[in-house]
């Protein structure tokens, strides 16, 4: 007992420390339609990267991005309804719903000066959200996704999509997630997700993809004032005349010998590229504020 009291002095500053340095504890928010919305926390600093998964995944696959973001920002990370560990009791599968799983996370925890990070199906989701918030996000980043803004699906073709998930959900996912890789790709990490997205919920994934195909995201757009930036994998191409008709600025940066899912492929070149746009986000947003303290000023 003597030695413990003797030595509390010095290991009480330490697990202080290291309790500072852990991730908060998960936090639940209730969405607008009261699904439970799951989200994680760790970091401080601004901007808040607040990164959105796509479809049918979850929080984990931005595993190789929060520790090393969390250095420098507040890192957020959500599951969206029906994915990981959120609730799946919503009625319209939507991006607009989607869209307000974001904001019930970002008006909750009362964050500012935010960067929404979305992969995939995500970055429709992070479009729609920031239409919402124009106060509160600074910069949208999608990730392999915006391949061609101006793409509609008829409703004879998502119908056609649909009908091979609804009969066989599983194999079907399986089958689209293994086309989404390089044919040099880890194989281990391609059955690793393939199996993770196989066993999502088919109402869910089902409903989350008819949405997707529906969203016209040029409609949004023209709600949308904030700078648009895209890493993407030069596996397709990325139509990016049609993203500069519509976004208030769209810039892209491309990434070779990977896949779909390039911030686990290849987590060293996608975090450079990320922090690299961060940094330049940051620059266009002071230099928009110094901006408006001139004109202030002036006038």
């Amino acid at each position: 007992m003597r030695k413990f009291l003797v030595l509390l002095p010095i290991a009480l500053p330490l697990l202080l420390i290291l309790s500072g340095c852990a991730p908060e504890p998960e936090h639940l928010v209730l969405s607008s339609d009261n699904v439970v919305i799951s989200c994680h926390v760790q970091g401080t600093g601004k901007p808040v990267l607040v990164f959105v998964h796509g479809w049918c995944c979850d929080k984990n696959y931005w595993k190789l991005q929060v520790p090393y973001f969390a250095k420098r920002h507040k890192v957020v990370t959500i599951d969206l309804a029906g994915h990981g560990d959120s609730g799946s009791d919503r009625q319209a599968w939507t991006i607009k719903a989607f869209s307000k799983d974001v904001v019930a996370v970002v008006e909750k925890l009362d964050l500012d000066q935010v960067i929404l990070i979305g992969h995939s199906m995500g970055g429709a989701v992070i479009i729609e959200a920031a239409r919402q918030m124009p106060k509160r996000v600074i910069g949208l980043v999608g990730v392999d996704t915006y391949l061609d803004l101006e793409r509609q699906y008829t409703r004879e073709q998502i119908e056609e999509r649909l009908a091979r998930f609804r009969a066989n959900f599983a194999e079907s996912t399986g089958k689209l997630v293994r086309s989404l890789f390089l044919p040099n790709a880890d194989p281990v990490l391609v059955e690793w997700i393939v199996t993770d997205m196989s066993s999502a919920r088919p109402e869910a994934g089902i409903g989350a993809m008819q949405g997707y195909l529906s969203f016209d995201a040029k409609e949004a757009l023209k709600e949308v004032r904030v700078p648009i930036y895209c890493i993407n994998s030069d596996m397709r191409p990325t139509n990016v005349e049609a993203g500069r008709r519509y976004a208030l600025s769209f810039e892209v940066k491309l990434m070779s010998e990977v896949g779909h899912f390039v911030m686990l492929e290849d987590a060293e070149t996608f975090n450079q590229l990320l922090t690299e746009t961060i940094d330049e986000l940051g620059r266009r947003t002071s230099g928009a504020i110094g901006s408006v303290k001139n004109l202030s000023h002036i006038l």
